[in-house]
């Protein structure tokens, strides 16, 4: 089996800890049985393993997440990178273009598409095992996972079951509805239909046979050059709506969406994260706090308060959910970001009246890991070590730092660094142009 995990979108609903770069499902807020935290795709990764799903897993993703996931998952999982955002069936279809042309798999091989953030019991990845099982019977094309409604949502699409249900537990579909009123939805629940959870079984050949039908392909890059002129839509829409043989196998445990901090302070498993005083009249009151000052609560009910570089949110945790065009409208720079490397955060940044600006980070890298030999050619930078040891390279030549030492990189000088154990350093950028996109890569083995 294989499984492609679909990790798109910022999360913006989770501002200010989700961003453009640092999206809801790499936040570290879930318990993870052991006392400390972890992130929604590190779940989901556990969770397929201690189901005992013997798959190797892909993700499909933007080109601002990578960094994210290596950091989290290392080398654990491939990554297929989509050139431009363009909804889920490009993005299957492009992942499934790697199974086939690079990793050679045979068009019989059952693939499991799912969502990187569901929030669920072991339960539900048992059912991706029923699932292979239904399609590998040879009667289907594909195989739905139909979620047990538990109220009538005019939030998700439907799935409406037909005939009776066989020794496997599934079902034949007969049709879909998308997003009913509320009215609707309740005849829907009383007829038996079950909620479409974006979870699907196919085999590989037959996504690369649509795929044909679009594109020509004769191996992974031509794929990839053609992505722009893959239909831009849904794959419930693209293949699921237009499916011939079709089945759905139920599950019926806990099912939820983590996309706002009402639904997510449920699972946190703690009133506060980060440095955090509740007074004794809050009630139902959580604290996410990513800054290096306290935050106080006294007499909240029901509040949300987070507070991160990027800003800091006070709501109502029901008024949460209509969080996003409040952060539409901020453009300002993300203030933390999750690299493959480790960590930065800003702790300053200054417009100056002559036009000149200065951002000031701090750094943490892992030890082992390293920043690219590159060159700037917009600012200037001062790396002052404040903790551990590791080797700089300036120009070719090679010097260890550790605390107390000052580095100076001016414009166009080549640079790099690799932690010799984890190291966090101070970050001074001066120029009149502080992006991040001011960086040129260069190839060096060191």
């Amino acid at each position: 089996m294989e499984i492609i995990l679909l990790s798109g979108g910022s999360g913006k609903r989770l501002w200010p800890l989700s961003n453009d770069s640092r999206s809801k499902q790499f936040l570290r807020l879930l318990p993870d049985g052991r006392g400390g935290y972890e992130s929604m795709v590190q779940r989901v990764y556990r969770q397929i393993q201690e189901a005992g799903i013997d798959a190797s897993i892909t993700i499909a993703t933007g080109h601002t997440q990578i960094d994210p996931i290596k950091s989290q998952l290392g080398s654990k999982v491939d990554i297929v990178v989509e050139p431009a955002r363009r909804d889920t069936f490009p993005a299957i279809a492009l992942s499934c273009g790697h199974l086939y042309f690079n990793k050679q798999l045979p068009r019989e091989t059952p693939v499991l598409i799912l969502p990187v953030d569901p929030c669920a019991e072991e339960a539900y990845f048992k059912t991706l095992l029923r699932m292979e099982a239904v399609l590998q019977k040879g009667e289907d094309d594909i195989v739905l996972m139909g979620i047990e409604p538990t109220y009538p949502s005019e939030k998700y699409g439907y799935i409406v079951p037909q005939g009776e249900v066989a020794e496997d537990g599934s079902r034949k579909v007969k049709h879909f509805t998308e997003k009913p009123d509320l009215e609707r939805a309740k005849r829907l629940l009383a007829a038996g239909a079950l909620w479409n959870g974006g979870v699907f079984a196919v085999r590989l050949g037959y996504i690369m046979d649509l795929v044909a039908a679009q594109v020509e392909a004769r191996d992974f890059e031509s794929l990839h050059d053609s992505f722009q002129k893959l239909e831009k839509t849904s794959f419930d829409y693209a293949v699921v709506e237009k499916a011939q043989r079709i089945s759905v196998v139920p599950y019926g445990g806990k099912w939820k969406d983590l996309g706002t901090w009402n639904t997510l302070s449920e699972e946190m498993g703690a009133e506060g994260v980060g440095t955090a005083i509740f007074g004794e009249d809050c009630v139902n009151t959580t604290v996410v706090n990513e800054l290096g000052i306290p935050v106080v609560a006294l007499g909240l009910k029901d509040v949300i308060v987070a507070a991160s570089p990027d800003g800091i949110l006070v709501s109502d945790k029901g008024a949460s959910s209509y969080l996003k065009p409040y952060v539409d409208a901020i453009t300002e720079r993300p203030m933390f970001e999750e690299r493959r490397w480790g960590e930065y955060k800003v702790v300053d940044y200054v417009h100056y009246e002559d036009g000149t600006r200065s951002l000031t980070k701090h750094l943490t890298m892992r030890a082992g890991r390293r920043i690219s030999y590159q060159i700037h050619k917009e600012r200037d930078e001062i790396w002052t070590i404040v903790h551990g040891e590791g080797e700089v390279l300036l120009d070719g030549h090679r010097m260890n730092v550790r605390a107390g030492d000052v580095v100076y990189i001016n414009r166009g000088r080549k640079h790099a660094v690799r932690a010799l154990s984890d190291l966090h350093f101070i970050e001074v950028q001066i120029g009149s142009r502080l992006e991040e996109d001011d960086i040129q890569r260069l190839e060096f083995d060191w």
